[in-house]
């Protein structure tokens, strides 16, 4: 068991695994609430994950001018799935740590921009009307009043070292994210996660009491870890992938995390074993295919994050695996 395993996982995964009164060892996460059927980050699609039932919501995070802490995929509020006044936004916002949540709060994210090549990815997506970003607080604040004293919280500071005009700092975001976690007394029901291990090395210095989920990507279209690149990767807190012999699970033992969180197809079954003696939990993303979930699970993973957290559902009932209850409430 790592020291980061130690440190955290006897509250954070008691909270994780007991589901309704019976023992389980998957995490059905939904992924900025439930992409695929409702609108991403908001709280009507945190909403329907509820009532579909998952283990853990998953969401991004932002900080206004004002110091409030917001759920927001991007550091800009984007084109593609944002109105203001009616009418579709032609260009990217202002990044949100310049604006206060009065200004955030004016932005309509309740649709996807059906002309966008982004918003044809999720033809079945419930839009809605009227549907403000919302912050941090009010997302606990729905599970509160669903009655849900089980479901725990996968929330991601978004933060990108190679464009640090963006947000804040990452000791600051980190300050500002631990301190809503702790006015709600959730700490263990949350994991803090990020690409940006510099951010999560402020959470365990911060509040050790909650626990870190490392992501990793070494693709094309996003690396944090870039393996095989001489020096350290920006993103990684001063480490250097390649002095693990490119192993992500002995990069984030050794860095104090509790979860590699990596990208789906950069796992296999020796990994999860390694990540697993090493006192680690394994979680992926972004997976929507039944046959590539069913695959994870035969390979051993401990949670999968999922656009469709009814498609996870069905199959870990059909696989006679425990799942979480579901908790209907109004947004």
């Amino acid at each position: 068991m790592s020291a980061a395993g130690g440190r955290v996982s006897a509250g954070l995964m008691a909270g994780l695994i007991v589901l309704g009164g019976s023992a389980s060892a998957f995490d059905l996460q939904g992924h900025r609430g439930a992409r695929g059927l409702m609108p991403e980050n908001t709280l009507p699609g945190f909403a329907r994950a509820l009532a579909i039932g998952v283990s853990t919501l998953e969401l991004d995070l932002a900080v206004t001018a004002d110091g409030v802490v917001v759920v927001s995929h991007n550091p800009r509020i984007e084109p593609d799935l944002a109105r203001l006044d009616g009418s579709w936004i032609v260009q990217s916002s202002a990044p949100i740590h310049q604006m206060t949540l009065q200004q955030v709060r004016r932005y309509d994210v309740g649709r996807l921009d059906p002309g966008s090549k982004y918003g044809q990815r999720y033809p079945g997506q419930q839009g809605l009307d009227g549907v403000p970003i919302p912050t941090l607080a009010e997302v606990f604040e729905l599970a509160d009043r669903a009655g849900n004293t089980q479901v725990a919280f996968n929330i991601e500071i978004k933060i990108n070292p190679e464009t640090p005009e963006l947000t804040l700092p990452p000791e600051e975001f980190a300050a500002a994210v631990v301190a809503v976690v702790r006015e709600y007394r959730l700490q263990d029901r949350v994991i803090i996660q990020s690409f940006d291990w510099r951010s999560l090395q402020a959470v365990q210095e911060l509040a050790p009491e909650i626990a870190t989920s490392y992501l990793t990507a070494d693709q094309r279209w996003l690396s944090n870890l870039q393996s095989g690149v001489e020096g350290a990767s920006p993103w990684l807190a001063g480490l250097d992938i390649d002095d693990f012999g490119g192993s992500a699970p002995r990069a984030i033992e050794a860095a104090g995390g509790d979860t590699w969180s990596a990208y789906h197809r950069e796992v296999d079954a020796e990994a999860i074993r390694l990540a697993h003696r090493l006192g680690l939990q394994v979680n992926v993303w972004t997976v929507n295919d039944a046959e590539r979930m069913r695959e994870l699970i035969a390979m051993g993973v401990d949670g999968i994050i999922t656009d469709y957290p009814d498609r996870l559902r069905r199959l870990l009932l059909e696989l006679d695996m425990p799942v979480p209850k579901p908790t209907p409430v109004d947004y």
